[in-house]
């Protein structure tokens, strides 16, 4: 697994045991993803049964003033994994975004709406996707969103510092999406994963999954005051603001709520109320600090 220091890494490398799993996680120092030799040199037939890339680079904002690494690590990185695991004969499971689509429908986007990132990082995920489709027939491409957990850094962890600091929040209201646990992004990939060892059927293609129930980042942020209270958590009044009082380097979609029900078809794994996953990742951070 590439990307362990990340996120969803992080807790796919603290829940494999649970699921039967034998993780090898390795960190972008370990391997570099957007070094085509390292990956075949890494990815030999017969070395692992699955590759899972929760490698990414993420900086939506600093990816517009820096699309060449945004380009290498998110295009370049998932092609050379997928050309290694083509050559080895091993699946492939990537993980993407919500960010390929444009936010212009109405309504949650389904796996074959047409993509139209607005972005740099949008564009190099997409691109990271449709190099995966190209090179490996064996690939899940699993589209997520508003990623926050118990490490790293997220929206979450940024709210509940900006609570102790300041009297009043002001946050944006008109850009709708699902909020993600990266506890459950790891076990829903672990799932998928004891499913395909234990030699079960496994329809590979392209798979939303998040957290139930769409809200405004405005939405979200007083929702995470409220669960932090019971733990000592201050709260402040969050104002909801416009997109246009907060200008950002990089542009994001108004709508970027995603359908799940293929993912549920085909694997009998539902969402979660994102609700109940926040209340468990705020109660595990306010009382632990997980290592950085």
């Amino acid at each position: 697994m590439t990307g362990a220091n990340g996120q969803v890494g992080w807790e796919l490398m603290r829940r494999a045991d649970k699921f039967g799993v034998t993780a090898i996680g390795m960190t972008s120092t370990e391997l570099d993803i957007t070094d085509a030799q390292a990956v075949a040199a890494q990815v030999q037939k017969g070395a692992f049964d699955v590759v899972v890339n929760a490698a990414a680079y993420t900086a939506v904002d600093k990816a517009e003033s820096e699309p060449e690494k945004a380009y290498a690590v998110n295009r370049d990185g998932p092609d050379n994994l997928a050309q290694a695991c083509a050559e080895a004969d091993i699946p492939l499971i990537h993980i993407s975004t919500d960010y390929v689509f444009d936010g212009s429908k109405k309504g949650a986007y389904t796996e074959d709406d047409p993509v139209c990132p607005v972005s740099v990082y949008g564009a190099s995920k997409e691109a990271g996707e449709r190099a995966v489709r190209e090179r490996l027939a064996r690939h899940i491409i699993l589209r997520t969103a508003w990623v926050y957990g118990v490490h790293g850094h997220n929206f979450v962890k940024t709210m509940l510092r900006l609570a102790k600091e300041r009297d009043e929040l002001r946050v944006v209201a008109d850009q709708w999406g699902c909020p993600t646990a990266a506890g459950d992004i790891a076990e829903v990939i672990l799932s998928i994963l004891a499913r395909y060892i234990t030699n079960q059927a496994v329809e590979w293609g392209t798979y939303h999954y998040c957290g139930d129930g769409p809200i405004t980042w405005h939405g979200f942020a007083e929702a995470i005051l409220v669960a932090a209270e019971p733990y000592g958590g201050r709260k402040v009044p969050v104002r909801p603001i416009a997109t246009t009082d907060y200008p950002t380097p990089a542009k994001r979609p108004a709508n970027s709520v995603l359908d799940c029900a293929k993912m549920q078809a085909a694997f009998a794994i539902a969402p979660r109320l994102w609700g109940d996953a926040l209340q468990e990742v705020v109660q595990e951070i306010t009382h632990q600090t997980a290592p950085e």
